[in-house]
């Protein structure tokens, strides 16, 4: 007998309790604050679209291998430097953007920094044709900013980030 591809009847996973749910949210709302407020403060792009998904799993979930400093930080990095170097020996074409992300992935996971968001910087990297700066700020800026400031905030009360290093 075939097993099935997948089983459509499993139940999907509980809602966070609404204190998970609040601190998420201020979480996000305070990472977010201190990249934009330093973006305009410093009139410096520190600010990057997946930031906002990384939010997600920084302060929803935190114990995830995925919200962790070393894949947050490596993961950006790493997958931004793909797409950049991607785009700079190939341009912007259909082929050239789907090998970035597939060979962004592919190094997150090689060196054992996956983080989901940071699989869309190579196409960010494209869609703006942005230059090797871009890796510094607000690539690696931007992400020790939000793991600066998960550092403090998960660390309130009984809460403890990160698992590890």
């Amino acid at each position: 007998m075939k097993k099935p591809l997948f089983k459509p009847y499993e139940k999907i996973p509980d809602r966070l309790p609404a204190k998970s749910i609040a601190i998420a949210w201020l979480g996000a709302v305070l990472a977010t604050s201190a990249f934009a407020y330093a973006s305009v403060s410093l009139n410096k792009l520190l600010i990057l679209g997946s930031f906002g998904a990384s939010c997600l799993l920084v302060f929803a979930y935190s114990k995830s291998p995925f919200a962790q400093p070393r894949n947050v930080i490596g993961g950006h990095f790493v997958a931004t430097l793909t797409g950049l170097v991607f785009f700079n020996l190939f341009g912007f074409t259909w082929w050239s953007m789907a090998l970035a992300v597939g060979t962004g992935i592919a190094m997150m996971l090689l060196l054992k920094i996956p983080h989901p968001p940071a699989g869309s910087n190579p196409v960010i990297v494209m869609l703006g044709a942005v230059d090797w700066d871009f890796l510094w700020t607000p690539t690696l800026f931007g992400s020790l900013i939000l793991i600066g400031v998960a550092l403090i905030y998960n660390n309130l009360g009984d809460r403890r980030y990160p698992t590890y290093w």
